[in-house]
């Protein structure tokens, strides 16, 4: 078995693609430079689970439910996952006072599948669904639940992408370095509860605006690159901030500022809400930069995440 990630490019250019699991989480306006439209943006990322001997699809989005119901109606193999507590077929995600878990409700009610909790590289709502969709196709090609869930355990992340690069005393280290904009940034901030927050660079439309309702979290801001001042008038009183101008500088005012914290688990993210063209090549450039800046840290513990 293999696994494909295909961008809309590329499913544009393979309209006999027919995997064993086909998965889709959600289609919001991308690409419309290539694709003229949402319509036929749409129609592109449908391709993929149309010819699909099993068809995953996230239920929490307006367009791929109507994609779900076509194909439903066509006859075809429809697994739906949902990120919330749903009783019908399928799979979907709930929260108790440890975490997230993934259940399956049948005829019989609802059993839980998979247990997230404590696991750090799956935290978030946004990873519960992404365990979700991986547990379906694992199940499609014939995993048992046992051996789905060690891969669970055994799962340390995705470099850029929530990476827990490391601990120093009880303060937790992130690189989300892939977050190049507002929407991108928003899983992340929503993930921790005391934020010590590393943002700015190269801005995209609508800077910052739409993670207001985030901005409780953030125990003090440190704003980077050429973003920085317009951020700052974002955030404006709403939670404390500096401008650090540089990546090196925001490490050091967080890691000394969160280790004064006195709450159970102090995070310095890295989350930029921006492109990074202004200062590194690109994201993987500047989570690097991130990541050997934490390490570099006197007493800090390494997480033996991907690097």
């Amino acid at each position: 078995f293999y696994v494909v990630e295909c961008s809309s490019y590329q499913i544009d250019l393979a309209p006999s693609i027919n995997p064993s699991a086909g998965i889709l989480l959600n289609v919001t306006p991308d690409h419309l430079d290539r694709h003229g439209d949402i319509a036929h943006y749409a129609a592109v990322k449908e391709r993929l689970v149309a010819n699909s001997d099993t068809a995953i699809i996230g239920m929490d989005n307006e367009i791929t439910v109507k994609i779900a119901e076509r194909l439903t109606k066509a006859g075809r193999n429809v697994f739906p996952i949902y990120r919330e507590p749903f009783h019908e077929f399928g799979l979907f995600a709930d929260i108790d006072s440890s975490g997230y878990f993934i259940a399956e409700y049948g005829d019989h009610g609802a059993d839980i599948m998979a247990n997230l909790a404590g696991i750090g590289s799956l935290r978030g709502a946004h990873n519960a669904q992404n365990a979700m969709a991986a547990f379906a196709a694992l199940r499609v090609v014939g995993l048992s639940n046992d051996e789905i869930n060690a891969g669970f355990r055994s799962f340390s992340g995705l470099s850029h992408r929530m990476e827990q690069v490391g601990r120093l005393g009880k303060v937790l280290f992130v690189n989300d370095s892939k977050a190049t904009n507002a929407e991108a940034a928003a899983p992340a901030l929503s993930s921790f509860t005391r934020i010590y927050w590393i943002a700015g660079g190269l801005a995209k439309e609508g800077g910052i605006d739409a993670l207001s309702s985030f901005f409780p979290r953030l125990a003090k801001c440190y704003l980077i690159g050429e973003a920085a001042p317009q951020f700052a008038a974002a955030i404006g009183t709403k939670a404390p901030f500096e401008i650090s101008g540089t990546l090196a500088e925001a490490v050091a005012h967080a890691a000394r500022d969160a280790a004064q914290d006195g709450a159970a688990e102090p995070v310095v993210l890295l989350s930029p809400a921006c492109a990074s063209f202004d200062q590194f090549k690109n994201f993987e450039k500047r989570g690097d930069a991130f990541r050997d800046a934490v390490l570099a840290l006197p007493g800090i513990n390494t997480m033996g995440g991907e690097i």
